[in-house]
């Protein structure tokens, strides 16, 4: 009868520590996996998390604007964002099976919506998709494919160089959306392009946030360091999704 008490009480520890695992904290709902993962809608007080808002949908945002005159600049924009945001995903899901860091696989799902998002307009504007497979590591333009390889060995070298690589991949991201939204009039690609650039914006806090516990800082790659310490020493942004 014991050993019965002893085994009913065993049980009951553990379904109270499954049911846990959704969390009510200060008002706000945290769901934590085994792995401490955390998304959460608040603003982020964790160096793992990534807000809700970063997980574009790019259909419910632009399905009511129009379809406008799509210009060349357009068109290749929108080409080169489809990978370079596949790239992104790529690499992070890459060095977060080599380094087990929670913010790698999150950002890789976030990244995920990103080029699925481009991939949207590609589709409303008749643009073939340059990727014709989601293989990692596999893309359509030979100038991807040598950066992820680079990227990849780079951040193969240690935790910290795989952190930098993370934060260079949103700095190119950030530099690039900048530059490709001053060449578009079009309101739904701008209206992703923004949200694009806000992600990325958010991922580099975060990784910047790693490094710091690794007691290291990310120097400018891409944008200068003055752009860098303003988007880093501003708070994690919210979108109007």
């Amino acid at each position: 009868m014991k050993k019965n008490k002893i085994i009913v009480l065993a049980v009951v520890v553990i379904v109270i520590f499954v049911a846990t695992a959704v969390v009510m904290q200060g008002g706000k709902t945290i769901i934590r996996g085994a792995d401490e993962s955390v998304i959460t809608n608040n603003k982020e007080d964790n160096i793992n998390v990534v807000d809700s808002d970063d997980y574009i949908v790019a259909h419910q945002q632009i399905a009511n604007l129009p379809m406008e005159n799509l210009s060349t600049e357009e068109r290749d924009g929108l080409i080169m964002m489809r990978e370079e945001e596949k790239l992104a995903h790529d690499v992070y899901i890459t060095l977060y099976e080599k380094w087990g860091i929670n913010a790698f696989n999150n950002i890789a799902k976030s990244e995920l919506t990103h080029t699925e998002s481009v991939r949207y307009l590609l589709e409303k504007y008749g643009i073939a998709d340059p990727v014709q497979e989601n293989t990692v590591g596999v893309f359509s333009s030979q100038v991807f494919s040598d950066l992820y390889n680079e990227l990849v060995n780079k951040g193969e070298e240690s935790l910290i160089s795989a952190l930098i690589v993370g934060a260079t991949i949103e700095d190119l991201d950030i530099k690039d959306l900048k530059e490709l939204s001053l060449k578009v009039d079009n309101q739904d690609i701008l209206e992703i392009y923004a949200n694009l650039s806000r992600g990325s914006r958010n991922h580099l806090r975060s990784f910047s946030k790693q490094l710091a516990k690794q007691g290291e800082t990310y120097s400018a790659q891409y944008l200068s360091q003055e752009e860098i310490n303003d988007i880093l020493n501003s708070s994690q942004e919210r979108g109007n999704n």
